[in-house]
């Protein structure tokens, strides 16, 4: 079992920056994706970023030279730096982890994804 705890969020004008982690405890396999996904009031969730155990890194185009996905191996945490917030960004982030897949198996299919985190708000205003 894996257990995943998201911390960070929060309120915040638009422009500025937030940075998100996952800890991340229990069984940790070698292979892994991890990725960051949000699901804003009446809308599909989506992937933001994910990376995989091989090192690949991968952002939605929404995010794309905003946000940096990033992992502490030794702490067992996992980032999401947020820089120059939009009000479209507001949503809930959700922290995931497939085990003994790549990243090519997970990419951001929600459905591959094992382990999930209780989420953490980022309200952006205007």
């Amino acid at each position: 079992q894996v257990q995943l705890v998201e911390s960070g969020g929060g309120s915040v004008q638009a422009g500025g920056s937030l940075r998100l982690s996952c800890a991340a405890s229990g069984y940790q396999a070698s292979t892994y994706c991890m990725a960051w996904f949000r699901q804003a009031p009446g809308k599909v969730r989506e992937g933001v970023a994910g990376i995989g155990s091989d090192g690949s890194i991968n952002y939605a185009d929404s995010v794309k030279g905003r946000f940096t996905i990033s992992q502490d191996n030794a702490k067992n945490t996992l980032y999401l730096q947020m820089n120059s917030l939009k009000p479209e960004d507001t949503a809930m982030y959700y922290c995931a982890e497939a085990v003994w897949r790549t990243w090519d198996l997970c990419r951001f299919r929600d459905t591959k994804y094992d382990y999930w985190g209780q989420g953490t708000q980022v309200t952006v205003s205007s």
